[in-house]
């Protein structure tokens, strides 16, 4: 059984012990598998005890206390490094009905990484990976997915992982952006047109639908198609077919749709905004993509990656500038971030970029509070004796206990507070 699948498999008893593997199992990873004696989180995640004991879900622990199926997204230390990978877990029973172990199957998942890759979306978080596993259960159907999440969240890259992980992803990925589309110009755009079908219209050509052929198609804001456009694209979505402009045969559609949105669509399908009919026939697989500040541990990660794919590679942002960043709510979500952290990396006079080197908005700073700020620079020496005076006034503890939280020695202290003229709290 194990050997007619053509994912990498094993199957595991209660103890996490290895009692059966494919070749593509072993082909995956690194550390050779000894039947009988290897155990799935030595081999998949080179620890010495299961995922569960490790902070992970284990999907093993989830089949033994539901006894039904189950999955998870792990990363796994392959043969290619640290790869994401969506296991499903199988119960396996006897003929009268005992479990007797557990098939675990792996799918790769090529589209994401859990470091700095290119073109690869990029995170760690736990809401990130549950992203993951629903775009990879979609992008094994033919079901049609829509994206829902705020803008900048990378819904087109998540769109392109769909179809990069489909079966047609030696066909066309094609982009259609809704926003700004007029009715004769959505027409001619997704269906083409005939030669004399307008002024202008001196060649026939082809229209996005026939290009992705065999493909997918992205309708980027789909929420912004008027009313009126909504009737001729369920029309096309609902009988796989259209007319170009000016054009008198019919033409067969071949494409895989995906769409996304910013707006809350069932809202609007209240409000009489947005078709119900097509919201049903868009929304069969729905997708959230979770905000920036809703997978806040990913930051670190996207900030070093960005700077990876920028000329400012040699620099990294100093761990209090990171905690700032996490601090933010991110209206702009990722697109936002990577232009920050191109703006800090210009402003850094080094290679370390600092909580100084961030934007205004990330301090929470407005324009007149910049100004107020630039006007009451002082130099350095100033401003420490200054702080050290506030602190000295109201400070109730010991020398070596306010030297260790200035993260200095207390001799470093005392010749700080002789140079100032400062005197501690009660001294």
């Amino acid at each position: 059984m194990i050997n007619a699948i053509d994912k990498p498999a094993i199957f595991i008893t209660n103890d996490y012990v290895i009692q059966a593997v494919n070749d593509a199992y072993r082909e995956t990873y690194d550390t050779e598998v000894i039947i009988g004696n290897s155990t799935c989180y030595a081999v998949s995640h080179r620890n010495d005890a299961p995922c569960d004991k490790r902070g992970e879900e284990c999907p093993l622990a989830q089949c033994q206390k539901t006894n039904r199926p189950s999955s998870v997204v792990h990363i796994h230390n392959t043969n290619e490094g640290k790869t994401y990978c969506d296991i499903l877990m199988k119960p396996v029973r006897d003929e009268d009905g005992m479990t007797i172990g557990y098939l675990e199957i792996l799918d790769r998942i090529s589209y994401a990484a859990a470091d700095s890759q290119k073109n690869k979306m990029i995170g760690g978080s736990d809401n990130f990976k549950q992203m993951l596993n629903r775009i990879n259960r979609a992008a094994q159907s033919e079901i049609a997915v829509l994206l829902q999440g705020e803008t900048g969240a990378g819904k087109e890259l998540v769109a392109q992982a769909v179809h990069q992980s489909s079966r047609r992803k030696d066909k066309p990925f094609v982009v259609i952006e809704c926003t700004g589309l007029n009715e004769s110009l959505f027409e001619s755009e997704l269906f083409g047109y005939e030669k004399g079908a307008f002024t202008g219209a001196t060649n026939s050509k082809k229209g996005l639908i026939e290009v992705a052929n065999g493909g997918t198609v992205f309708f980027d804001e789909i929420g912004d198609v008027p009313l009126n456009m909504q009737v001729k694209l369920l029309r096309l979505l609902e009988t796989q077919c259209y007319r170009p402009v000016g054009g008198l045969k019919q033409k067969k559609a071949d494409f895989r749709l995906v769409c996304a949105s910013h707006k809350n669509l069932l809202a609007m399908v209240e409000k009489g905004e947005f078709r119900q009919d097509l919201y049903f026939r868009i929304a069969g697989f729905p997708i959230y993509l979770p905000a920036l500040r809703e997978r806040k541990s990913d930051i670190p990660l996207l900030c070093k990656h960005f700077l990876a794919g920028s000329e400012h590679r040699h620099k990294h942002f100093s761990e209090r500038a990171l905690q700032t960043l996490s601090q933010y709510s991110f209206p702009g979500n990722i697109r936002e971030l990577k232009s920050i952290v191109e703006q800090a990396a210009l402003m850094s006079n080094d290679d370390d970029i600092l909580i100084s080197d961030l934007p205004p908005q990330i301090l929470g700073v407005g324009p007149t509070e910049t100004q107020a700020i630039a006007e009451d620079i002082m130099p350095l020496e100033q401003a420490e004796q200054v702080y050290l005076e506030k602190i000295c006034k109201h400070f109730d503890g010991s020398p070596d206990e306010l030297a260790n939280k200035l993260d200095v020695s207390t001799r470093t202290l005392y010749r700080k507070l002789q140079r100032y003229n400062i005197k501690l709290k009660g001294s």
